[in-house]
């Protein structure tokens, strides 16, 4: 199976929202949305807990509309991160702190 990375370089094979989008497993969502509610400290319904990749055709995570890393790729043309001359930049900054596992993905693809 194709890893499917986002914009910034996570794995959406390891995204518990893609995941549990792709098993259409409502309790998961549920319970996605509560800790994600705490966590992040806002309003996140188990109906925006419903994603099949950021960068995809289908269905997409509430956020990814207001995401600023996803709208500058897309602005800019590009598949994900990896092709910006400015790599790494402020706006994905947030993102390789709480995963610095996106980070490496985004290198090993340029």
């Amino acid at each position: 199976m194709n890893k499917i990375i986002s914009a910034c370089g996570v794995d959406c094979f390891k995204c518990e929202a893609y995941l549990a989008t792709q098993d259409n497993d409502q309790e998961r969502k549920v319970d996605i949305a509560k800790r994600w509610s705490e966590h992040y400290q806002g309003e996140i319904q188990p109906e925006d807990i419903n994603c099949d990749g950021c960068m995809s055709e289908g269905a997409k995570f509430s956020w990814c509309g207001l995401c600023p890393i996803r709208l500058c790729v897309i602005e800019n043309g590009y598949k994900s991160c990896a092709e910006c001359s400015d790599f790494p930049c402020e706006k994905n900054e947030y993102v390789y702190q709480v995963d610095p596992s996106a980070k490496e993905n985004i290198e090993k693809m340029r």
